[in-house]
């Protein structure tokens, strides 16, 4: 089930807030970890099994970490045989395939294997149980005794399928006691509605763009078609990602939580390590928190630093797909954030901003197109037409048809990539003026009506995160 379907948005969202609503504060949780339930299940009806057993696995493995905390060894015993079992069910079935196939390419036989579906948010609700456990193992949260809140956590349907990536620790409080108000009700709604649009107003327009450059044989495309498909991507999958991650911090505050931020404007960056702060927030925040520092850091010397950065980022690349060109891809970013950190950091300083903002966007097209390959061998092909090797032409009519006719919705995207709509619309929405209060109810309920609009009329409409 999608964020945005018609089902979901007039079906299951306002029967689960109804209900939700109307029981005492005490039956909200079971309300919502049902609700969740369902939800994952419209989708994947057998994988629900599996996300049960995940949630029993972990909440019995937090009990018996904090029960063996006094006794260093049993605890990190009991916390390795945890985080060994996670991992190996993600591994099994989102990197099963992928080893077989590695296999294969080097050995003289051919082993046979079955292609396995990858169950859908495996990769965020795994990583949100590992913090869980770890943070009990730490001593930085208290276990939690209770399975219903527990289940919540894992499954909470705002942010199960695609993030953000939720450490328990964020809300383990909200998990007891949350503020539950219209005016939260209010604001969640206004992300909501914002998140939806760019998904569905946005995000998929130029998901068709890409989607019919991705059609033309590298024979026939020409430098400047190659180019308008990946800017058409560049955009697709911020605002594909970024609208389902301000759906699910909407969602959240309707329910009464308070998520993390994903993304800060990551295309107004002006270097790979500031688009990295702004990217994919709650990823970055988990890698760096679990992984990086677990290693050293940068507390060990330069080598061992370069040598976590590429841990970092080749465990990055693997999380997001299993195939090379994802570990291409994580390799690519590990490499540019450590020739900024060792070599040109001081030196971009003194570049003008202009400059570093053009190098960073131009840097970041590079990376997905790795991102959007489906093989490596794909990706190297389509840079080489984007930079003239194998391209039918510089210019065709194709590449200046395609530009034309998107050349208003490329403008309306690169104005939506940056904070100054964000500002018009806070400042509408929270002058303090009613005539300003009408204004923004009529805009989010234009936006709200185009988005259904287009729903109704189109069969377009994928979520990019839900394969990782």
């Amino acid at each position: 089930m999608l964020f945005s379907s018609i089902v979901f948005l007039f079906t299951f969202l306002p029967v689960t807030l109804l209900v939700y609503y109307l029981v005492p504060g005490r039956l909200k949780n079971i309300v919502l970890l049902l609700a969740s339930l369902v939800f994952y299940a419209w989708g994947e009806p057998v994988y629900v099994i599996l996300m049960v057993l995940s949630i029993l696995f972990n909440y019995v493995s937090g009990i018996d970490i904090e029960r063996n905390l006094e006794n260093p060894f049993k605890a990190k015993q009991s916390l390795v045989i945890a985080v060994a079992v996670n991992l190996l069910i993600l591994g099994f079935f989102k990197y099963y395939g992928f080893l077989i196939e590695s296999l294969n390419a080097v050995l003289p036989v051919e082993l046979p294997y079955k292609e396995l579906a990858l169950p859908i948010g495996i990769s965020f609700y795994t990583f949100q149980t590992l913090s869980y456990i770890i943070d009990v193992y730490r001593g930085k949260v208290q276990v939690q005794k209770n399975l219903i809140s527990f289940g919540v956590y894992v499954t909470m349907f705002p942010q199960l399928i695609a993030g953000p990536i939720v450490k328990y620790s964020d809300v383990e409080m909200q998990l007891r006691d949350r503020n539950i108000t219209m005016e939260k009700f209010g604001d969640g709604a206004i992300y909501f509605v914002r998140g939806l649009a760019k998904k569905v107003l946005i995000a998929n327009m130029t998901g068709l763009v890409f989607t019919k450059v991705s059609a033309i044989t590298f024979s026939e495309m020409s430098v400047l078609t190659a180019w308008i498909g990946c800017i058409a991507y560049t955009f697709q999958i911020y605002f594909d990602f970024s609208g389902y991650s301000d759906m699910a911090v909407g969602l959240g505050k309707m329910l009464g939580f308070e998520f993390m931020k994903n993304f800060d404007y990551p295309y107004l960056s002006k270097s790979i390590t500031e688009f990295w702060r702004r990217w994919h927030i709650s990823l970055g925040t988990w890698f760096r928190e679990y992984v990086y520092i677990p290693l050293g850091g940068n507390r060990k010397g330069k080598e061992r630093t370069i040598l976590n950065l590429m841990i970092v980022w080749f465990l990055t690349g693997l999380w997001h797909g299993a195939s090379w060109n994802f570990v291409m891809w994580g390799m690519y970013y590990g490499i540019l954030l450590i020739i900024e950190k060792f070599m040109i950091g001081d030196r971009l300083e003194k570049v003008p901003g202009m400059f570093r903002h053009l190098y960073s966007l131009l840097f970041v097209m590079i990376g997905w197109v790795f991102f959007f390959s489906p093989t490596l061998g794909f990706a190297w092909k389509y840079l080489g037409v984007m930079f003239g090797i194998g391209a039918k032409t510089v210019v065709d009519s194709m590449g200046i048809y395609l530009l034309i006719t998107n050349l208003a919705l490329f403008a309306i995207a690169a104005v939506g990539s940056t904070a100054k709509v964000h500002e018009i619309f806070a400042r509408i929405v929270y002058g303090g003026y009613k005539v300003r209060a009408v204004l923004a109810c009529g805009i989010y309920a234009g936006m709200f009506l185009l988005s259904i609009a287009y729903l109704v009329t189109e069969t377009y409409n994928p979520f990019l995160y839900f394969r990782f």
